[in-house]
């Protein structure tokens, strides 16, 4: 396997202290003392590769209430020189780093599961997008890990992100008398009225009388009322 070179004068240098060590002092020093600047130019190396380094950013978590939707921002960086078509294409898996695919933006494939509930807002050559998942359902809660291919000028790249970003997904809130039939239309002003009629079968009918309402937190309710 060929190493790099301050790596090798690094194994170099240390051969030679230990050959040396017990024959010619002065020189074990010397050489001692230059293994600092051997350490420091190979860690130079290390921090040159990190500036060259690729990956993603996405939020490690985010949350959504079940019926509503959410939005996973994602950026990614890489040190290639893109082709003249770099052919850029966004995909997401689901659940595990190695887990299914669920959409494709080069192909317009979409997980069943997701349909018309997944939209992607990125174009090539941008490196930042945002995936909005609608009309949130229980099983969406997991982990998502967003993937990018690219065409550089030597070779095609492919790489996604390590962590995802994992979905919570929360009950809606339940508020008592808002799911009434809709074609009785009991709602005014946010009051919901109940009815009771009180009837004779012999008698004439009276039209309804809406009461006057005074604290709108208060159940009313309202009577119709047949007289005789």
């Amino acid at each position: 396997m060929q190493r790099d070179p301050p790596q090798d004068l690094f194994f170099l240098l240390i051969a030679l202290l230990v050959s040396l060590a017990g024959g010619i002092p002065d020189m074990a020093w010397f050489l001692l003392l230059l293994l600092p600047a051997a350490c420091l130019q190979a860690g130079n190396l290390v921090g040159f590769n990190r500036e060259k380094s690729y990956g993603f950013d996405q939020p490690p978590h985010v949350s959504g209430v079940q019926g509503g939707s959410i939005e996973i921002p994602f950026s990614f960086h890489f040190p290639w020189e893109l082709a003249k078509d770099p052919q850029m294409r966004i995909l997401w898996r689901w659940k595990n780093f190695h887990g299914k695919f669920i959409y494709n933006s080069s192909s317009g494939f979409i997980h069943e599961h997701f349909k018309d509930r997944f939209i992607l807002n990125w174009t090539q050559p941008q490196t930042s997008g945002v995936l909005r998942i609608l009309d949130l359902k229980e099983k969406d809660q997991t982990v998502y890990f967003c993937r990018v291919r690219l065409k550089t000028t030597k070779r095609l790249e492919r790489f996604q992100s390590i962590n995802g970003t994992r979905l919570t997904i929360t009950q809606g809130e339940h508020i008592p008398g808002r799911h009434m039939d809709p074609k009785e239309n009991p709602m005014d002003n946010n009051i919901v009225y109940a009815s009771i009629t009180l009837s004779s079968p012999t008698s004439p009918g009276t039209p309804a009388c809406w009461p006057v309402h005074e604290n709108p937190q208060e159940e009313t309710v309202y009577a119709i009322v047949k007289a005789k």
